[in-house]
């Protein structure tokens, strides 16, 4: 007997871009583990822009697997990807995760803490005392520079943004209104602006193996990274003017389109 969807506890969203060498593998692990914690959960697949097999297999996984939805829009942007994944998600606990990661630990300690009502959002550093980080020396060290960055410009509270983060769904709703950049950016920005909106932001050490090598060179990302930050501290330092000139160009993009739906859900919420 298939599993009804119509309302999970918790949604795993997974922006992935070019990733068909792990992602069947990574997604048929990570659906087992949740299901031996007899969590009730979703896993939607924001595929954006791949150039390789991963929509096709995105597709496939969502065919096969029932907790499985996965919906694909037109360019690769992970901000995007991410922002409509999370409003697409119906579960009532959110975790933002990465397909080369998967950390199922992260998921069982954020969604007690969610649960418990201790904390609004629960963000996995890689920075922190008791964390461990098994990236690369340069990696680590453009996340120490990155985040850095971000507490000197921006007035962020924490040692990490990026990655791994779980929250309660409602309470997130109103903060990604807020937000104006996409790309990399959105994650950090999705974390600043929970802090500076007065929610309770919780920090826990994590342990970070990659599975296979970034999909996208770290040192091609810094010119945009740095465009995006200048936006967002403008933003933020001078009021509203971004966002308000989005809504007036009509380029606000917080709202999927039909097009960007999971298209199987409906079949999978009638299933029992």
């Amino acid at each position: 007997m298939k599993r009804s969807l119509a309302n999970p506890e918790l949604s795993i969203v997974i922006p992935v871009y070019n990733e068909s060498a792990i992602l069947e593998t990574s997604v048929f692990e990570l659906h087992q583990r949740l299901s031996e914690k007899n969590y009730s959960f979703e896993i939607v697949l924001a595929e954006n822009g791949s150039k390789d097999q991963t929509a096709e297999i995105a597709n496939r996984l969502s065919q096969t697997l029932n907790e499985v939805c996965c919906f694909s829009t037109p360019v690769a942007n992970y901000g995007l990807a991410l922002r409509q994944a999370i409003l697409q998600a119906r579960g009532s606990f959110v975790i933002c995760e990465e397909i080369d990661i998967c950390n199922v630990d992260f998921h069982e300690r954020a969604y007690q803490i969610l649960q418990s009502d201790v904390a609004d959002m629960v963000v996995g550093s890689k920075s922190m005392p008791g964390s461990h980080d098994q990236r690369p020396w340069v990696r680590r060290w453009a996340t120490l520079a990155y985040n850095a960055l971000l507490r000197w410009t921006l007035g962020f509270r924490g040692t990490d943004t990026h990655g791994l983060k779980a929250f309660q769904r409602e309470k997130i709703l109103a903060v990604i209104d807020q937000c104006i950049v996409e790309h990399d950016v959105f994650a950090s920005e999705l974390v600043i602006r929970a802090q500076r909106s007065q929610l309770r932001v919780h920090e826990i050490p994590v342990c970070i193996r990659e599975k296979r090598a970034p999909s996208v060179q770290l040192f091609r990302r810094i010119p945009k990274v740095a465009k995006h930050i200048g936006q967002l501290w403008l933003s933020i330092h001078f009021g509203r003017i971004f966002r308000e000139q989005q809504h007036r160009n009509g380029t606000d993009s917080s709202k999927p389109t039909d097009s960007t739906k999971c298209p199987n859900r409906a079949d999978k919420d009638e299933s029992t």
